[in-house]
This record gives C-alpha cells, structure tokens and sequence, in this order.
C-alpha cells in the first residue's frame, strides 16, 4: 500500500478561552488511506470543527504530527502550509463560502489564479468542471441567481479546480433540502468510487455519515470507531 493522505500520531490542541483551558482534542491517531471515504460524526464542542482546521491545514497542533502525503504539516510555516492547501486539499462547507457579485465561473477560477495558472487554462479548467457538475449553462450566473444545491456543485467544482488528492467536507448537505442533499452525496460518491477522491466528510447528521465507506466518532476530544 503507498503513502497514506493523512496520517496523524498523538494530535493535541488546546484553547484559552475565558482564562479556562480548553482541551479540543487530547490525542488523535488516524489513519486515512488514498481513495478512501470517511466521515467524522460528532456532538457540538466534541472538538470535530478543531480536527478539521488541523487536518485542512489551518490551524496546526499543539502536541503531535501531522502528515499529509508524506509530508510532516508540522514542521511547516505559514506560507507553506497556504502553498500546501491550495495544492493538496479541496474544501467544501455548509455555507458554500462563494464570492457573491462573482460569477460561478470567476468563482470556480479563483484557486487557479492564486496558483498561478494562465488565464486560458484557469477558465478551460473550470468551466469543464462546471459542466460535468450539471451548471453548463449557469458558469455566468452570480450565487444569488442559484439555488442552494446549485451553490454547492459550484463550491464542489472551486474544491476540485485544482485537482487535489484530498476533500474535505465540512457539513456539505447542512444548508440543503433532503432531496438536495442526496444529489451531493451521490457525487461525492461518484468522485470516490468512480475517481478514487480521498474524502472525508465531517457531518452530525448519522444518515449522511453512512454513505461513507468508514464511519468515526468524536467524543470529548476523542476519536472513537
């Protein structure tokens, strides 16, 4: 078996908040292997929200390590864990998170452009993307004139663009009608099954956490399953 996507060894992070110590997470293993699909279920304050700013590379540990890739994320500075998140990870949120007076296609393109791509191939690129997700004929359209399960492709096309080997999805389906969210879930699906997409899916909600391959929970700090 190669290089796993994420591995971490004894994670630890804590707060001060309100001169208390808050202990967010007390010792996290996890392994995550290319192509697999995990979600990470979890009560508010389980310290879920923690482990995916640390796994995307937003916040860093405390105590630990961290790799991604093969590549120790701890050992890292602030530019180099931007240059890796650009480059590794795709990020999809509750909120979607897109630039409103934006076009979907400007908003798809916007990874690239801090990339460095040239504009020819940042546009190529993202309109193809938006076209395999259904949105053909909605690349100039600005958020306000989609609808939310529209939003997310777009959000899920911009997490793509940049063609990473890991996805992170951070309550996708929470701002979405039932119907909705079965649509996301099933391309999610299709990048994992059908792509070999690493995911993993932070989600309270047990029904969407099942249409992963491996489920986890986290309790007090803890990961657990």
């Amino acid at each position: 078996m190669g290089t796993p996507v994420i591995r971490m060894a004894g994670v630890r992070k804590t707060y001060a908040m309100d001169g208390v110590q808050v202990h967010a997470l007390r010792g996290i293993d996890l392994l995550v292997e290319a192509g697999e699909f995990v979600a990470i279920t979890g009560s508010s304050g389980s310290g879920k929200s923690t482990l995916m700013n640390i796994l995307g590379c937003l916040d860093v540990p405390d105590q630990g390590q961290y790799w991604l890739n093969g590549e120790d994320v701890t050992r890292l500075g602030g530019d180099a864990l931007a240059r890796l998140r650009n480059r590794a990870i795709g990020f999809v949120f509750q909120s979607f998170n897109l630039l409103p007076r934006t076009s979907a296609l400007d908003n798809v393109e916007m990874p690239l452009v801090y990339a460095g791509l040239a504009k020819k191939e940042r546009h190529e690129r993202a309109a193809a993307l938006l076209q395999r997700l259904g949105l053909g004929d909605r690349v100039h359209h600005q958020p306000s004139q989609l609808s939310g399960g529209q939003q997310q492709r777009v959000a899920l096309a911009r997490a793509l663009v940049t063609r990473p080997s890991l996805l992170l999805a951070d309550e996708p389906t929470g701002n979405l009608d039932s119907a909705t969210s079965q649509e996301i879930l099933a391309l999610l699906d299709e990048l994992n099954l059908g792509e070999g997409l690493t995911i993993v899916l932070i989600t309270h909600e047990h029904d969407v956490a099942a249409r992963a391959r491996r489920q986890l929970t986290m309790r007090d700090g803890r990961l657990e399953g």
